[in-house]
Parts: C-alpha cells; sequence; structure tokens
C-alpha cells in the first residue's frame, strides 16, 4: 500500500510502504491512472471480501411459485393430500360441497330472455338464472310489466313460474295480454309477510320453479305489526324479515337455479337536504344479496297519431348493479298501455345500436331496404314486412346471446 501527494506543481506522487519496493516515489502520468490504482489497492488491501450466500429456495424457478408434477415427488403428494381432503369432505358434508370448478360444467352464468331486447342487451344478455334480481322505481314506472314479461319467456322455454301478489292487484287480464299462461301461473296471495317468504322458500327447494317473483317488498307485513293496533312502533320488523329469509333464500335459489325478482318501491328518508333522499324498502339486506339491481323510470308520455289521449309511457332502465354483467348501462324502451313492452321498438333501437340498422340523418336502412324516414315510417314499414322482422330479430338475438 502506498501514499498518493500532489506537489505544488501539479504532479501527483506515489510514495510506497511496503519493504520491497525498489522506488520510493513514482511520478503518475494522469489523475485517472491516480484514481483506478488508489482505488484498486484500497480495495484490496483496506476492505475486507465477504462471500456471497446464495440460497436456493425450493419453489425457485418454479410456475407462480409451485412445484413442479414432473420433477419434484412433493407435488404428487400435495395433489393425493389434496383429493383425500376433497373426498372427505363430500362424503361428510354431501357430493358436490366441494368440487374443482373445471369440472363443475363451466363458469359462465345462463341467463334466459327478459322480455326487452334493450334490456337484455343493457344485461349482457338477459336475466342470470339461481340468482336474485330486484327491480325498483317510482309508482307506475313498469315494475310489475317488465316482470310478467320475464314470467311469460320463462313459461315459453317451458318452466315454471310463481307469483307472490303481496299487494294483492294481480291482473290476468293484463298478465294474458303480455303472453302469460295465466292457467299455468302459480299464484300466492299471502297474508303476512313470514308466510309469503315461506312459502318462496319451499316452493325454490323443491327444483321444479324456474322463477318466483315477489310484487312487492314494501307489501311483505311482518306479522307482529298485523297483529298489533295501528300508530303502533313497530322499528326495524320487515328489514329484519328481509335479512333473515334472503340469508336463506340466496343459497337454496342458487342450488336449484331459481331466479327471485324482488319488486321494490321507493321512499324518501326524512331531513335529507344535500344528495339523493329516495331509498327502497325492506332494508338494506336486499341490495347486498341482489345479483342485478334494475331502477326503471318513466321519461314521457306516448300519445296517439291524433294526439288527443295517452297510450303508453317511454321508460329508462338503469342497471345500477351487476354480478354477472358491466354495471351501469341503460335501456329505453316503451310500454304500451294494454301490450306492455314494445317489441318493434325494442328491435329497431338495438339494431341502430349494434350497427344492424342504419341511420343516416333521419333516414333508416337494412341493406338494400329503406325502412323509411323517421322512427315512426321505419317500426311502421318493418310491422308491414314481418319477413324482414324475423330476420332482423334473429340477428340481433344471436348478437346479444
Amino acid at each position: 500500500m502506498g501514499l498518493v501527494f500532489r506537489s505544488n506543481s501539479g504532479s501527483m506522487r506515489y510514495f510506497s510502504t511496503h519493504s520491497n519496493s525498489h522506488s520510493h516515489s513514482q511520478c503518475l502520468p494522469s489523475p485517472l491512472l491516480f484514481q483506478s490504482s488508489l482505488l484498486l489497492r484500497f480495495n484490496v488491501h483496506s476492505m475486507a471480501v465477504k462471500p456471497i450466500k446464495r440460497v436456493r429456495c425450493e419453489l425457485q424457478a418454479k410456475v407462480n411459485g409451485a412445484l413442479s408434477a414432473d420433477s419434484d415427488p412433493r407435488f404428487i403428494d400435495r395433489q393425493k393430500a389434496l383429493e383425500a381432503a376433497m373426498n372427505d369432505i363430500n362424503s361428510s358434508f354431501g357430493k358436490g360441497s366441494v368440487t374443482r370448478l373445471g369440472s363443475a360444467g363451466g363458469a359462465l352464468v345462463e341467463t334466459f330472455p327478459s322480455g326487452c331486447l334493450t334490456l337484455d342487451l343493457a344485461l349482457g344478455g338477459g336475466l342470470p338464472k339461481g340468482r336474485i334480481v330486484e327491480i325498483f322505481g317510482p309508482e307506475s314506472s313498469g315494475k310489475t310489466t317488465l316482470a310478467l314479461h320475464a314470467i311469460a319467456e320463462v313459461q315459453k322455454l317451458g318452466g315454471n313460474a310463481m307469483l307472490v301478489d303481496a299487494e294483492h292487484a294481480f291482473d290476468p287480464a293484463y298478465s294474458k295480454a303480455l303472453g302469460v299462461d295465466v292457467e299455468n301461473l302459480i299464484v300466492c296471495q299471502p297474508d303476512h309477510g313470514e308466510m309469503a317468504l315461506e312459502i318462496a322458500d319451499r316452493m325454490c327447494r323443491s327444483g321444479a320453479i324456474d322463477l318466483i317473483c315477489v310484487d312487492s317488498v314494501s307489501a311483505l307485513t311482518p306479522r307482529a305489526e298485523i297483529e298489533g293496533e295501528i300508530g303502533m312502533q313497530q322499528m326495524g320488523l320487515q328489514a329484519r324479515l328481509m335479512s333473515q329469509a334472503l340469508r336463506k333464500m340466496s343459497g337454496n335459489a342458487s342450488k336449484a337455479g331459481c331466479t327471485l325478482i324482488f319488486l321494490n318501491q321507493i321512499r324518501y328518508k326524512i331531513g335529507v337536504y344535500y344528495g339523493n333522499p329516495e331509498v327502497t324498502s325492506g332494508g338494506i339486506a336486499l341490495k347486498f344479496f341482489a345479483s342485478v339491481r334494475l331502477e326503471i323510470r318513466s321519461t314521457g308520455k306516448i300519445k296517439s297519431v291524433k294526439g288527443d289521449e295517452e297510450i303508453g309511457v317511454r321508460v329508462r332502465v338503469r342497471v345500477q348493479k351487476s354480478k354477472v354483467s358491466r354495471p351501469y348501462k341503460q335501456a329505453e324502451f316503451e310500454i304500451v298501455f294494454g301490450e306492455g313492452v314494445g317489441k318493434l321498438g325494442c328491435i329497431l333501437d338495438c339494431a341502430e345500436t349494434m350497427d344492424v340498422v342504419v341511420k343516416k340523418g333521419s333516414w333508416y336502412s337494412y341493406g338494400d331496404h329503406r325502412l323509411g324516414q323517421g322512427r315512426d315510417k321505419a317500426l311502421q314499414y318493418l310491422r308491414e314486412n314481418p319477413l324482414l322482422l324475423d330476420e332482423i330479430e334473429k340477428i340481433m338475438w344471436r348478437m346479444v346471446s
């Protein structure tokens, strides 16, 4: 090791401290050589170099940190232990308690049509099977009409449907006009909320029902409230009733593949000056258990050709929550009094959204067919040409599904 000094002239001299050095001083030609020599000698003689200990992890170089099935025998032991645990659980709690998703028949959620093509497009294919659906909105917004259309679609597919009429306001003539098979429709008009939910749960567990519609949550009156006097304070009875019932019914509906549709009304919170004061009745349990929540509202009236009477309403449905598709989508359609959802309008609107029908200015066209100028003329053209309407409808169903 040596020392380096800088002289007055700017040159650098190196003085060796080794006894066997022949020269006590050397002139360094440049600062770069000085720096490299100093660092080299300092690192070699002054610092103790510690060896690096390399520890190999047992999961190193494995895919996702897992043991390889080909090279490590421990992988086979782990798989045997896993299969043994699954077999023990299935033997204790029943077959299918624990299963692999790939062997369970796929992970896609099955759907069925809602009766409104634009709503099916917003839902990503339709209403989910074996899930809980909540439809809420103001009065006369089309909640019951939408539920009856769903019942009609289930019956067209050969399924069984049940209506829990807690409001005691079921109209068979209107339901038949919407396509509901009232002869085979199961109807329940319960005396209180506990009776309604217990009947719905038993029918769901039977495995023979594909759709149960409860109309509505606000009309599910607890037994204690019915047996008590009018004006008595009954705090939270309906919320506790819904919370307890949904804890049981959600699992039973999933196992049986039965869809539960709850219609709900809107109330207003007292003392809210900022934000939305609207709230649905029955507590917040339904919000959590529901896989799909649909908010339906009327956006305007539909008048006749002469304009002297109102023949329907135009509504907007917003997907407020969805665990099976993309939420916050909207669907607009028409509800004609006595007829239900306008089928022609839904097909034309969906075809325009999916670019099957092209709109240039105010003209609608499909391929070489000029449907007409304006929406009303295009609907009239489709009404007069049922073959063309069926062709467009089949294309839309293939794209939606």
